[in-house]
């Protein structure tokens, strides 16, 4: 199967920045419950269709699978749909891996009871075209689960952080942490969606003993991270961006100077397709 790519060379920058570093190690690091918190808030067992948008190495779709769902997880980047499929045959969990573009994805219409997206939908560039996906290859009466990080909370201030480092996002795109507030959701998905479900709840990161390791793990292994941080150098201000996210871990350390903590929100919205 072909992919079709809403917008090919943007896909492919995308595609490039998401397979740059090592994301796989920052989910088995400190990211597996957002997924595992995602799955067990859903309708799921055997009988049940499942679709994962923007699954990554899986974080929601293995779990999702541990129940007996029939589990497909999509993802732009071959890369960590190769990692997740070694993660799920370790665990001899069997599911659907497939590479595809959240703003085109290559399903039928109404073809999933429940489709679902752990930290994944939100990166999409293009929110209202994503959004109109999900709703799209859901059946009516079926569930759209989502969970984003909030522009309030952590996530949010990071990538407000390394913004003006950053190089210009394409026209149209938005900054991904709005689809953790309601409002932003209300908008995308209008009358289309029921939502019954919209929590907030933070996830506890405790795996770095000083602050700032946690913002080197960043620079080393997170996509935007990394393609902020080389535009910076291009232009000069390497020093300047490694600074500003050490001040943001310092801020938003929760824990102490020798034992770090941090409290990173998102929102939890579950909803029916009408």
């Amino acid at each position: 199967m072909s992919v079709q790519l809403a917008d090919p060379e943007l896909k492919t920058r995308h595609r490039a920045m998401w397979a740059a570093g090592d994301y796989p190690l920052m989910v088995e690091t400190f990211l597996l419950p957002v997924g595992e918190r995602l799955a067990a808030a859903l309708d799921l067992g055997p009988g049940r269709r499942v679709l994962d948008v923007a699954a990554g190495t899986g974080n929601a779709s293995i779990p999702a699978a541990r129940t007996g769902a029939t589990v497909t997880a999509s993802d732009l980047t071959p890369e960590l749909l190769q990692a997740g499929r070694r993660t799920a045959e370790a665990e001899g969990v069997e599911l659907d891996w497939v590479e595809a573009d959240a703003e085109r994805l290559p399903f039928e219409d109404a073809s999933f009871d429940v489709v679902m997206s752990s930290i994944g939908v939100m990166f999409a560039p293009h929110h209202q075209d994503a959004a109109d996906e999900l709703v799209r290859v859901c059946r009516p009466g079926g569930t759209i689960g989502l969970l984003s990080w909030t522009p309030e909370g952590m996530l949010g201030a990071l990538f407000r952080t390394i913004k003006p480092f950053a190089p210009a996002p394409p026209p149209g795109a938005q900054p991904p942490p709005l689809w953790g507030g309601e409002q932003h959701l209300s908008g995308l998905f209008g009358d289309r969606v029921a939502f019954h479900t919209l929590e907030r709840d933070v996830l506890e990161i405790t795996a770095f003993e000083q602050p700032r390791g946690y913002g080197e793990h960043f620079i080393a292994y997170y996509g935007p991270a990394i393609a902020a941080r080389a535009n910076a150098s291009r232009e000069g201000r390497e020093a300047e961006f490694d600074e500003a996210i050490g001040q943001f871990c310092d801020e938003w350390n929760r824990g102490t100077a020798d034992r770090a903590r941090f409290e990173k929100e998102y929102l939890v919205a579950i909803g029916t397709k009408k």
